[in-house]
């Protein structure tokens, strides 16, 4: 049975300026991250670590908004939300408003696979990291270029409320990986920093299960991208494998999807699925979403 992997590096307001390299690069990131899950998945690994393992490597990416590059909010700290989800077991592990973790996505599978809950949130996820010994990091691991720089002028004149937006495009974030091994399970797993300055406490849409990433082996495995708010108002990654069970490929269930997202609640982001049959398909209606994918052992291909 042919593996397929999709990776997604946020759908938003990216700079399209051929002298901005920063969407090259977060296309090059998602290229990375594709080529190593497509290794994985080759190698016999499942789909869970192969989207575990590739969300990762976009974690570690300063560019993105997740792990490394997340935005801080209007307090001038950095609240991290996550979601993991097995298709073939309807498991799932989810982290909100998660701090001082570098790759809250490997948080949320061990509240998946080690906790009787299914979803923890600030306080009680850091307890909960803290009991199971899973690493920590300081803040400015988290942060990278004007959001750093923006950190270090809170921390010398303590005013959160002067922690204005720069000039940066308005990339609305999330990472996401979702894949199909030799044994046709699938699984999704989504990351994001959050919106820039957004309000502390703030969950989106990525570790709500059935909005930021869904997983059923009799359907399909989406994980979205953009504005949160909109796209938990639709319950955007159910809807997909809503529209696979009715007939639709991944790629029709996508552009079916993003349709819905625009005209029933005028939101914008995209997304990116994997159906039972192993056909990919991504959508979006921002500026650009950086993605790549792989089928079987072919190569990679990316776009934005």
């Amino acid at each position: 049975m042919q593996s397929a992997i999709i990776v997604h590096g946020g759908a938003g307001d990216w700079n399209l300026s051929p002298d901005n390299d920063r969407l090259i690069k977060a296309v090059d990131a998602c290229r990375q991250a594709a080529q190593h899950a497509q290794q994985l998945l080759m190698q016999g690994a499942s789909a869970l670590d192969a989207v575990e393992a590739a969300v990762r490597l976009l974690e570690d990416c300063p560019i993105l908004d997740a792990g490394r590059g997340s935005y801080l909010n209007r307090a001038g700290a950095v609240e991290m939300d996550a979601m993991i989800m097995n298709g073939n077991t309807l498991e799932m592990g989810a982290v909100g408003a998660i701090q001082c973790v570098r790759h809250p996505i490997s948080l949320a599978r061990r509240i998946m696979n080690d906790c009787e809950h299914t979803f923890l949130v600030a306080g009680g996820a850091d307890a909960f990291a803290e009991e199971i010994g899973f690493p920590r990091c300081e803040v400015t691991d988290l942060l990278a270029g004007e959001q750093l720089e923006k950190f270090r002028r809170l921390a010398q004149d303590g005013n959160a409320d002067g922690a204005g937006i720069l000039n940066e495009e308005q990339a609305m974030g999330t990472v996401g990986a979702v894949a199909r091994d030799s044994s046709g399970n699938l699984a999704v797993a989504t990351s994001t920093g959050g919106t820039r300055n957004k309000r502390p406490g703030r969950i989106g849409d990525s570790p709500l299960v059935g909005s930021g990433a869904y997983a059923d082996n009799w359907t399909a495995a989406a994980s979205a991208t953009g504005h949160g708010e909109a796209l938990m108002k639709i319950v955007i990654s159910r809807r997909v494998c809503e529209f696979v069970a009715a007939g639709l490929p991944a790629r029709d269930a996508c552009h079916a999807a993003i349709r819905v997202l625009a005209e029933r609640v005028q939101g914008h982001g995209g997304i990116i699925a994997v159906d039972a049959r192993g056909n990919i398909g991504h959508a979006y209606n921002t500026a650009a979403m950086p993605y790549a994918f792989a089928l079987g052992d072919g190569p990679v291909s990316s776009g934005r």
